[in-house]
């Protein structure tokens, strides 16, 4: 959504010069995110990630007992490449995950998606909708 969008850039601009990450949940069966779910960078480095694992777990926790699903995982490039990297391609443990990469461009900071299978990447469009309802319960993650 529109909210989740801006919540994801807000996030990124707060932990500048370091690469962020988070995920995107929603209803299973449904594409639309209906959670932004920022996880902490345990690595706290501007071309690394590794998500930081008591919160990640935390949110995998409450994810479960409100049936949402993992529907993308995010991250940054503050220095680009605006698509997955080699270590995204050989890292990521998600199969029918998409992948979000926040790189810096002219006109200000750009979100692009990807789906990753057996080692490559196709991008894939993503559609900004208006904010959804957030499930009930899913306030506090």
């Amino acid at each position: 959504t529109n909210g989740h969008y801006q919540q994801m850039l807000e996030h990124l601009l707060a932990c500048l010069p370091a690469d962020v990450c988070g995920r995107q949940v929603g209803m299973a069966g449904d594409v639309r995110s209906q959670v932004m779910l920022p996880v902490p960078n345990a690595l706290n480095s501007p071309v690394r990630f590794r998500m930081a694992a008591p919160p990640l777990l935390q949110a995998f926790y409450a994810l479960e007992a409100l049936g949402l699903e993992l529907l993308a995982v995010f991250h940054s490039h503050p220095a680009g490449p605006h698509h997955p990297s080699a270590t995204d391609l050989a890292e990521f443990a998600y199969p029918g995950v998409l992948y979000l990469i926040w790189s810096p461009a002219a006109e200000g900071w750009q979100c692009h998606a990807y789906r990753i299978a057996a080692g490559a990447y196709e991008p894939i469009t993503i559609e900004i909708i208006p904010e959804s309802s957030i499930p009930k319960g899913a306030e506090g993650l």
